[in-house]
């Protein structure tokens, strides 16, 4: 790997995302359980070291979204609780409980096959009970007409041999907007959840464990919502629009460097397409980074990228492997000086917004040849290549 860290590589910063974990730790209090969401890979920062991190700093749960990623953290000696949050197979039951890994329960026939795999088995599987309040996506149906069947439909599940309801969540759609009529669908769902909580909990006449809805939009805005536990995350990694209010750190910084300068007569076509043409003598710049790494291809001719002295602007369509950046204008950058994609320098946020999406997609598109290099106290203390050798 030490060959490719010159090409294109993301550095990811430990302690930014210790100083993270600690103000997101002191907004909330102590009375309120911490969840970190690593699922997509720790959205592309690298799952098992992100883990690792927080549970040395004594977070008190991680997400993930399928039984593999689960697996890598316990393959990887991560001991602590983990929920996944989507679909398992019942086949997989077994080694659910054999990992002590927490399954979400979205629905009676999840519930039904969960608790027949666990009776077969003789153990028991440890749920958190997932309640569809208005994302329209996974969860037990409870609002208008659907709250006594989706409150009855809860209470079964719970009481079905080889399963034990720890929790019960939900999720919102619009915690993260800040228009009113986004901050009354927010209180709906959450006013809609306090209800199915009560009522289920009046029924089989004892409370579940944990209750949690707060997701990184909540964290930020809605201190109300935060109960027994919170689940920031690309919060957790310093990105997104409360990231800089609440005094976070980007973790991740994507870099790579000028393998080649040209410079080009006036009516140069450049790149594919031929949608930018010079207009004068250009010095043009090749970088090592192309859609295949991340870079989004509706980002061509749109955007411009941080050298050591200003910003190149990006010139001509995204390759698969390379892209074009224009250094008229900065006859000091030579090759292989260093580029920096986004980070501290030049915001995940801009850069998403420019291609029309959100900061997630920009952070998880970064690809498994990108190698992730890990600081302390800005060395080196661990290198990580996805490719396979």
């Amino acid at each position: 790997m030490e060959s490719t860290l010159k090409r294109t590589w993301a550095e990811i910063d430990l302690d930014a995302l210790e100083h993270n974990y600690r103000r997101l730790r002191e907004r909330i209090g102590p009375a309120v359980k911490f969840l970190g969401v690593v699922k997509a890979d720790a959205y592309g920062h690298g799952a098992v070291q992100v883990s690792r991190l927080l549970q040395e700093l004594g977070a008190d749960y991680l997400a993930v979204s399928s039984i593999d990623e689960a697996m890598e953290l316990r393959d990887n000696g991560i001991t602590m609780p983990v929920l996944i949050l989507g679909h398992t197979p019942k086949e997989q039951v077994g080694r659910l409980i054999d990992m002590d890994i927490t399954q979400a329960v979205t629905c009676r026939a999840k519930a039904l096959e969960y608790s027949a795999e666990a009776a077969r088995l003789g153990g028991t599987l440890r749920i958190h009970i997932k309640v569809d309040t208005g994302m329209s996506r996974l969860g037990y149906l409870c609002a208008g007409r659907h709250f006594d069947t989706g409150v009855q439909g809860i209470c079964d599940a719970c009481r079905l041999p080889g399963l034990e309801a720890e929790g019960i969540f939900t999720h919102f759609a619009v915690s993260d907007e800040p228009d009113e009529g986004s901050a009354a669908y927010t209180r709906a769902q959450f006013e809609l959840f306090r209800r199915v909580i009560e009522a289920t909990e009046r029924e089989m006449g004892r409370p579940f464990a944990l209750h949690h809805c707060a997701n990184t939009g909540a964290v930020a805005s809605w201190p109300d919502t935060w109960m027994d536990m919170v689940r920031p995350g690309l919060l957790l990694y310093g990105c997104g629009d409360f990231a800089a209010g609440l005094g976070l750190r980007p973790v991740m910084t994507l870099k790579t460097t000028i393998s080649t300068i040209k410079v080009y007569d006036p009516g140069t076509s450049v790149s594919y397409g031929r949608i930018f043409r010079t207009d004068r003598p250009t010095r043009m710049g090749v970088l090592p980074y192309g859609y295949a790494d991340g870079f989004l291809r509706s980002l061509s001719n749109r955007c411009a990228l941080m050298t050591d002295h200003g910003p190149a602007p990006q010139r001509g369509k995204i390759c698969m492997d390379m892209c074009m950046i224009d250094l008229t204008e900065l006859p000091q950058v030579q090759v292989g000086d260093e580029v920096e994609i986004f980070g501290r320098r030049a915001g995940v946020n801009d850069l998403a917004a420019l291609a029309g999406t959100i900061p997630y997609e920009l952070t998880c598109a970064v690809s498994k040849r990108v190698p992730r290099l890990y600081l302390r106290g800005g060395a080196a203390v661990e290198r990580e290549l996805l490719l396979r050798f």
